[in-house]
């Protein structure tokens, strides 16, 4: 029995949950308040992070040479989804945001469920939703990623670092979910390479000018302590059957770790719900490669 189960089964359970439950509904409720409250002052606040996600074609696409790419409006993932963003712009700029922080909601309602709103009292997940970043879509990437591998294209093609989750198939000897992962991704390297392969060199030139010294509201650990724990962490959890431990180390290996960037543990929650399985996607079955690899590989181990 774990501690969650002896938990439920206790004769006051219903009545504690519910008492957490509203105690953390207030905290989110207060939370909101103050977010909207700064929103209505100071209206640029909301999507701070979605500018860099529209206002296409840009030239340079990664600032100047020599030039750090650490900035608001900058562009810092790879060029595979310029030609996403050219169609972002077609709407105007209040449009879009409002239409990208909705989407996010979802997202973020997909990943953790009914607690929805209590669990807003974290305050990273409504912090994410103001900056409108794509960290909760990085947690439903992983989360997806469990059934259809195809998904850590988007982890490997925006963050980078926080693909050193992979090992959880590498430890497990996974090895055509790994494949389905890199695969999917090369193939969408090579074709965008070849629509324009200047700027897949200018983004392989900017990864080393993303520097900020000290940025504000981030975790001040130096990323190669982060992505060596992270490595062990993964390499644990896939011993012992642990999922949960593949998302929180694409969290601590962030290149920057943001305390937004803490949103991505919804997939945690997630996981906990028993997502992806738990979910009917047959419409994603149909195209996805890699239909359920990470189980019937694990049934034949």
């Amino acid at each position: 029995m774990t501690a969650i189960t002896a938990v439920r089964s206790h004769p006051r359970a219903p009545g504690l949950l519910f008492g957490v439950r509203m105690l953390l509904t207030l905290v989110a409720l207060a939370f909101i308040w103050v977010v909207v409250g700064g929103v209505t002052t100071h209206p640029d606040w909301i999507g701070y992070d979605a500018h860099a996600y529209w206002g296409y074609p840009r030239e340079p696409l990664y600032g100047e040479p020599g030039v750090s790419v650490a900035g608001v409006d900058l562009y810092r993932y790879s060029p595979a989804f310029v030609p996403l963003m050219t169609l972002f712009t077609i709407l105007p700029w209040p449009v879009f945001v409002v239409c990208w922080i909705a989407f996010l909601a979802l997202v973020y309602v997909w990943l953790v469920g009914p607690w929805w709103l209590p669990l807003l009292a974290f305050a990273p997940f409504l912090v994410e939703l103001r900056m409108a970043n794509v960290h909760l879509l990085l947690a439903a990437a992983i989360v997806l990623g469990f059934k259809w591998p195809a998904a850590w294209a988007f982890v490997l093609l925006t963050k980078v670092t926080p693909g050193i989750g992979l090992l959880w198939f590498a430890v497990r000897r996974e090895w055509r979910s790994l494949g389905i992962a890199l695969g999917v991704t090369a193939a969408i390297v090579a074709v965008s390479f070849l629509l324009a392969p200047q700027h897949w060199i200018d983004w392989l030139e900017s990864l080393a000018r993303t520097t900020q010294d000290d940025p504000p509201f981030a975790i001040h650990i130096p990323l190669l302590w982060r992505l060596v724990a992270a490595a062990a962490l993964v390499v644990w959890g896939a011993r012992t059957d642990r999922r949960w431990t593949v998302v929180v180390a694409a969290t601590i290996s962030l290149p920057t770790l943001w305390i937004h960037g803490l949103a991505m543990l919804a997939g945690v929650i997630a996981l906990h719900r028993g997502l992806p399985e738990a979910r009917s996607f047959a419409w994603l079955d149909r195209w996805m490669p890699g239909r359920r690899l990470a189980s019937q590989e694990r049934a034949g181990a």
